[in-house]
């Protein structure tokens, strides 16, 4: 679940990227930034309580030397404020904001083994016709739902899942 923080940024990227039509530039900022700081060298340098704020600041301008002005800003707000924890999840969640323009939601897809492209395409459509917008997949496997699918797109979740089915089975034959 997204915090409320990483989603107050995104709505004021989306805007802003709006406003200058540039989402594919900020995507891609956003996409280099979560990915550096993912490292564990960069991740616990930013977190140092020992390092100078203007240090970090100088080690997010080197990281998005090549990025918009706009970008190196939201870096070093979220410097001073102590919240570079939360970049991932904002680079996570403007890509989804991103297909939302574009008229696309993102589905997480969980299924027992990996599901060839044609499968895939099958539950796109699948999804696409529910849901009535195009769908992007997130693909997940867990063993542990034995078969069948879970599907979650946003708060949504279509739990087509054998586990499922048998833990409800399994309720329904306690209660008889």
């Amino acid at each position: 679940m997204a915090s409320g923080a990483a989603k107050r940024y995104v709505q004021a990227i989306v805007e802003v990227a709006r406003e200058q039509q540039s989402f594919d530039a900020w995507q891609q900022d956003l996409q280099r930034l979560g990915a550096t700081v993912e490292d564990r060298a960069v991740a616990t340098y930013l977190h140092n309580p020992s390092v100078q704020s203007a240090e970090k600041k100088k080690a997010m301008d080197i990281i998005l030397r090549d990025a918009q002005p706009e970008a190196r800003n939201l870096a070093h707000m979220l410097v001073d404020g102590h919240r570079t924890g939360i970049i991932p999840e904002l680079a996570e969640l403007f890509d989804e904001a991103v297909l939302a323009e574009r008229g696309i939601v993102m589905a997480d897809v969980t299924t027992a083994e990996p599901l060839d492209e044609e499968a895939q395409q099958a539950v796109r459509e699948r999804l696409s016709g529910i849901v009535g917008k195009d769908v992007e997949l997130r693909m997940h496997t867990d063993p542990e739902i034995i078969g069948g699918l879970i599907a979650q797109i946003g708060d949504a979740v279509i739990d087509g899942s054998v586990q499922t089915r048998l833990r409800r089975l399994r309720t329904r034959l306690k209660a008889s």
